[in-house]
């Protein structure tokens, strides 16, 4: 199992993401991921790390589909991949319907399907299977956010890489991995499984229901992420974020305790299917700032290390 490494929050200065890029760089992790960001630009940030010598591995986990076309993506993607030296993961998602019909008109009439399209479309690109012309760079794994079955089937179908977010290890065992190698079907295999974990080790004076809120508020209003957790058995109403986080908590979705406890969790990803686990200190930035966040991550990643990974 791979371990990864979120940068938590947007940001409007680069060099609050130089710390995590040097765990990476110095092997604590094997990639630095980013999401969307509508502040400093997620692209345009991991070009600055490069330019400023942090040439790591790096991962978009996800930017939106509808603020791009499939042709800028590949251009981005590859572009980032030639000037890290290191190969990325191209991580894409639907985006709600509100903001896909704010962008297009109107949201996707099939989300999942479109998603295939797109994932096709971008690998077509990078391939050399359409407009862009031939660019000699590192890898480039596309990859689609995935929370439900049907989106799991798109992304079997047509991605190299599922991206999750807050699915509990049963669930993605049990629902989604199973959907990954359905959709996958006669393609050689299903694609590799990242799963982005909402960490903290315990401290004196923390509340875990604070730091899941924290790290999760906007999350647990979005009816799709909140099905998912209905489905896979934690108690979420978009209506309620305040008791949704009581419940990422109880679940263990939101892995908080003592460091062995964490890093017991994190394990049970790798034991549930998933190929990287990537962990994300956004409860402990959005409360405490950068410098704990950075802190508990390297405390945790030196524990898995010393456990194995």
């Amino acid at each position: 199992m791979t371990t990864g490494l979120m940068f938590p929050l947007q940001h409007t200065d680069p060099e609050k993401v130089v710390p995590f890029g040097e765990l990476v760089a110095g092997g604590l992790a094997g990639r630095l991921w980013l999401g969307q960001s509508v502040l400093a630009e997620t692209h345009q940030t991991l070009a600055y790390l490069a330019g400023r010598g942090l040439r790591v591995p790096c991962g978009l986990g996800v930017t939106l589909m509808p603020l791009r076309h499939p042709m800028e993506a590949a251009a981005q993607a590859r572009s980032l991949a030639a000037l890290t030296g290191r190969p990325l993961v191209a991580g894409y998602g639907t985006a709600t319907p509100d903001l896909v019909q704010a962008l297009r008109g109107a949201p996707y009439r099939r989300p999942a399907a479109a998603a295939a399209d797109y994932a096709r479309a971008v690998r077509a690109f990078l391939d050399g299977d359409a407009a862009l012309p031939p660019m000699s760079h590192p890898p480039v794994e596309v990859g689609l956010g995935v929370l439900r079955p049907g989106m799991a089937r798109a992304a079997g179908a047509a991605a190299d890489v599922a991206v999750t977010w807050m699915t509990p290890p049963r669930y993605l065992a049990e629902t989604l991995i199973p959907a990954l190698a359905e959709g996958a079907g006669g393609r050689g295999g299903r694609p590799r499984v990242v799963t982005v974990v909402h960490v903290a080790p315990a401290a004196r004076g923390r509340d875990p229901r604070r730091l899941a809120y924290g790290a999760a508020a906007d999350h647990l209003r979005a009816p799709h992420y909140t099905d998912m957790l209905r489905r896979a058995g934690v108690p979420a109403d978009p209506a309620d974020p305040r008791a949704g986080a009581a419940a990422l908590v109880e679940a263990g979705v939101y892995a908080y305790g003592p460091v062995e406890d964490v890093v017991a969790r994190l394990r049970g990803y790798r034991e549930a299917g998933a190929d990287e686990v990537v962990l994300n200190l956004a409860g402990v930035a959005a409360l405490e700032g950068f410098g704990a966040a950075l802190a508990d991550a390297e405390a945790l990643l030196h524990a898995l290390a010393d456990a194995g990974g």
